[in-house]
C-alpha cells in the first residue's frame, strides 16, 4: 500500500491541452450520443405521457419509466436526477399538490421477485401503487418502494427508505449512522 499520495495539480496550460485533446477523441462523441439516447428514452419521450397539474416543474435530468402511470399534482417540483419508475403493468405513482422531490430521489413501483429461480432479472416482478400526499417534501437520495403511502404534509429525510405507510405530517429520518472509526487530527501521531 502506497502512503502519502497526493493529487497533483495541473497548470492552466496542462488543463487547456487536456481540453483540446479531449475534443479530438472520438470516444467523447460516441459517449455524447449515448447520453442523448438515454435522455431521449428516459425523459423526452416519457415526459409527454405524464398526467400533470398546472405549474409543475421537472428538472431536465429527471428520468421516468412507464410515464403513462405517473400523475403529478399542481405545483409539484421534481429535482435533478430523480427517477420515477412506474410499473410495466398498471402500478401507478401519484404525487399530490405541491410535492417537492429533492435531487436523486428514487420512486419505484416494482421489485423483482427472487425465489422462482435464477437469474433474478428473469423473475416476475411485484408491482404496487405509490401514493404521495399534498405538500410532502422528500429529501435528497430518499428511496420510495412499491406499496408506499405517504400522508399529506409529511417530510421524508435525506437518504430515508420508505416501504410502507407514513402518516400525515410525520417526519421520517433514518436512524443515526454508527461510528465506524475516527480520522487523525492534523499533527497527531499514528
Amino acid at each position: 500500500m502506497t502512503e502519502n499520495v497526493h493529487k497533483q495539480s495541473k497548470s492552466k496550460a496542462q488543463r487547456f491541452l487536456r481540453l483540446l485533446f479531449s475534443m479530438l477523441d472520438l470516444r467523447a462523441y460516441s459517449h455524447a450520443l449515448k447520453v442523448i439516447n438515454y435522455n431521449n428514452y428516459s425523459h423526452a419521450q416519457e415526459i409527454k405521457y405524464i398526467k400533470r397539474g398546472p405549474n409543475v416543474r421537472i428538472s431536465p435530468t429527471a428520468s421516468f419509466a412507464n410515464a403513462r402511470n405517473i400523475e403529478l399534482g399542481e405545483g409539484t417540483r421534481i429535482g435533478a436526477h430523480c427517477s420515477l419508475w412506474a410499473g410495466n403493468g398498471d402500478a401507478r405513482i401519484v404525487l399530490g399538490r405541491f410535492a417537492l422531490l429533492a435531487p436523486n430521489v428514487m420512486i419505484t413501483t416494482s421489485n423483482y421477485r427472487f425465489n422462482e429461480g435464477s437469474p433474478v432479472t428473469e423473475q416476475p416482478m411485484r408491482e404496487a401503487d405509490i401514493e404521495i400526499g399534498d405538500d410532502v417534501w422528500i429529501g435528497y437520495g430518499a428511496i420510495i418502494l412499491p406499496g408506499s403511502r405517504i400522508g399529506d404534509g409529511a417530510i421524508i429525510g435525506a437518504g430515508a427508505l420508505v416501504k410502507d405507510e407514513i402518516p400525515p405530517y410525520a417526519i421520517v429520518a433514518n436512524a443515526p449512522s454508527p461510528i465506524v472509526g475516527y480520522r487523525r487530527r492534523q499533527g497527531e501521531a499514528r
